[in-house]
């Protein structure tokens, strides 16, 4: 099995399709799911898939993970090469209460049948236990926002 964080490849494509929506008219749904070292998700994975989720078990934690919010609608700046780029960001979002372990999230897009955005890796197993787990995106700029095209 293998995680690899990356935008999706049919993210990619689907941009060039106009199939995402991250404008401030009628945006689509996006949601952030959470996997478990045993999943196999990376540039290949096209949408959203209960195999290596974490449990809903006793766990305070919802198959299909949180409804994410667009803290960034698209919008554009030059990143630090002075290379322009476009880009959108999400809200931080939590489970409250939890208690899993978590190795992985899937960014998807509901309004589009599940289709995948972006897969990010943690790096290593986050654990918690009946406490809150975040997820923080990063500053919203050309720089750092969790969605870029340059």
């Amino acid at each position: 099995m293998s995680i690899v964080q990356s935008a999706t490849t049919s993210f990619k494509v689907e941009l060039l399709q106009a199939v995402h929506n991250f404008g401030p008219t009628s945006p689509n749904t996006f949601k952030i799911a959470l996997y478990t070292a045993s999943a196999n998700i990376n540039q290949e994975t096209t949408v959203y898939t209960t195999s290596g989720e974490v449990s809903s078990s006793g766990t305070n934690y919802t198959e299909g993970g949180n409804t994410l919010t667009i803290s960034q609608s698209p919008t554009s700046g030059n990143n630090s090469l002075n290379v322009p780029t476009a880009y959108i960001s999400f809200t931080n979002t939590s489970w409250s209460n939890a208690s899993f372990t978590a190795r992985a999230a899937l960014i998807y897009n509901v309004t589009q049948g599940n289709k995948s955005v972006a897969v990010l890796d943690f790096g290593s197993d986050k654990v918690v236990n009946n406490d809150t787990f975040t997820i923080t995106f990063p500053t919203p700029d050309a720089n750092s926002a969790i969605v870029r095209i340059s």
